[in-house]
């Protein structure tokens, strides 16, 4: 547990850069730090392993006040990762992540050892191990950071926008391996990031801080986008809140129809009843993965014998996981969808069933209201 205790940070220009912080964070959870620019996150953050000293206040980690403690040997047992990973260039992987546990006396065969296995850990080919920062791409040099920062074992972990410095792609990918890490792990981490989307999909617990260092909100992701405490806070979650908060509710709840849904190896005069009543049918293979739409119209004037897998289909746009996916992933694929509707799958990729945007409407409405 991290305890602050109007814990502030003042420079003698008079800037304040946390102003009398009050907050605890519980062991075994993510608690996130956000806020637009010097609102005085990442000063809270370095407050905790004393890389920034309070001014006043107190900050104490299971009790214990971090001033009673050696700096050195306090950042030893916790783990940090920065923006741009910051790796020693002239070591090699295995050699970057076995960093502290050499530093605090462990042999260097058993830390080089323990290296090999935070790789696999944090998704990494061990082979890797031999290889120099500069020949890992922006992913895979942040992966060896979290490596590194996990190597001691250390019951804490500080991330300062990890991940922040790289593409919208691989930055999805690290946030789901962080999520898979913690929850294999349940470290005490303390995430600072300024996307509060990175915030919800992460955090346990988010405090939002206000410029001037002032921390304005502290709650749980859902209770932040449903009672947003102040203007502040309301218009830094942003007004599509009510979209974000949809990624709380599993996409499982949904009532999907798989009676639009045919295999590619039908004749057209086996569908035409249905698309009679129905303007788009879901064409799929014999192993149910998704082809495409099928208009109604499309089916106009084409003659008897014709097979589906013959005729030109509309791309289905992306799917949803039906049992891991939020209703926010399936409102996303409705409405990127040519037909207006999502198409559901289970985890092999196999179509379930399709949900309309209508038929989605009010499945929103009632687990929301």
């Amino acid at each position: 547990m991290i305890t602050f205790e109007g814990a502030a940070k003042h420079y003698p220009d008079g800037t304040v850069a946390v102003a009398d912080l009050d907050l605890t964070v519980e062991t075994g959870q993510t608690t996130v730090f956000v806020g637009p620019s010097g609102s005085g996150k990442t000063t809270s953050l370095r407050m905790i392993n004393r890389m920034v000293e309070p001014t006043r206040g107190t900050v104490r980690i299971d009790g214990v006040d971090i001033r009673d403690r050696d700096p050195a040997l306090l950042r030893r047992g916790i783990g940090y990762v920065i923006q741009q990973a910051g790796l020693f260039p002239h070591r090699t992987v295995l050699d970057n992540i076995a960093t502290v546990p050499l530093l605090l006396g462990t042999p260097r065969r058993a830390a080089r050892a323990r290296a090999a296995e935070l790789m696999e850990l944090v998704g990494l080919d061990p082979a890797m191990g031999r290889r120099w920062p500069h020949q890992l791409s922006g992913g895979q040099q942040q992966r060896v950071g979290v490596a590194r920062a996990l190597a001691a074992d250390p019951p804490v972990l500080l991330m300062d926008e990890p991940f922040s410095a790289v593409d919208p792609v691989v930055r999805t990918g690290l946030q789901d391996e962080l999520l898979r890490l913690q929850q294999e792990l349940r470290k005490t981490i303390v995430f600072v990031t300024h996307d509060i989307d990175e915030a919800v999909r992460l955090g346990d617990r988010i405090a939002v801080f206000r410029p001037g260092g002032e921390l304005a909100q502290y709650d749980s992701p859902e209770r932040l986008l449903t009672d947003p405490a102040d203007d502040f806070v309301e218009g830094f979650v942003g007004h599509d809140r009510g979209v974000r908060r949809l990624s709380f509710f599993p996409a499982r709840v949904l009532s999907l129809r798989d009676d639009v849904v045919f295999e590619d190896d039908l004749k057209v005069e086996d569908v035409r009843h249905i698309a009679a009543e129905h303007p788009w049918l879901l064409v799929v293979d014999t192993e149910r993965s998704p082809v495409g739409w099928l208009s109604d119209r499309s089916l106009v004037d084409v003659p008897s014998g014709i097979r589906l897998s013959e005729l030109d289909t509309v791309p289905f746009g992306h799917t949803f996981t039906v049992e891991t996916d939020s209703l926010r992933a399936a409102l996303d694929s409705a409405v990127l969808s040519p037909a207006g509707r999502a198409v559901g799958v289970d985890v092999d990729g196999r179509v379930l069933g399709v949900v309309t945007q209508d038929d989605l409407g009010a499945a929103l409405w009632s687990v929301t209201e």
